[in-house]
């Protein structure tokens, strides 16, 4: 196990949740691009639409779920008596 500095965890984690929250972003986007060509006509398969929408709800909820967590995780912590 490779041990790190308070630091260097941190950064780690910073940049981890910068990844995913871009990721999510990402996906919106496609999802959001997909639908408007669809409603322009300039779509030709409803299906890769469809797919692109449940993708992006799928990341966003995911991410939200993550997101819960870490506030759970650090609520706990604060309960903590030291």
């Amino acid at each position: 196990m490779i041990k790190r500095t308070p630091a260097e965890a941190q950064n780690q984690f910073k940049v981890a949740l910068s990844d995913a929250i871009k990721n999510v972003n990402h996906m919106q986007s496609q999802s959001s691009e997909a639908t408007l060509r669809l409603a322009r006509g300039e779509a030709e398969n409803l299906h890769e639409v469809m797919i692109l929408g449940q993708k992006a709800s799928i990341t966003l909820q995911a991410t939200v779920e993550v997101r819960n967590k870490v506030i759970e995780a650090y609520q706990e912590i604060m309960r903590m008596q030291v």
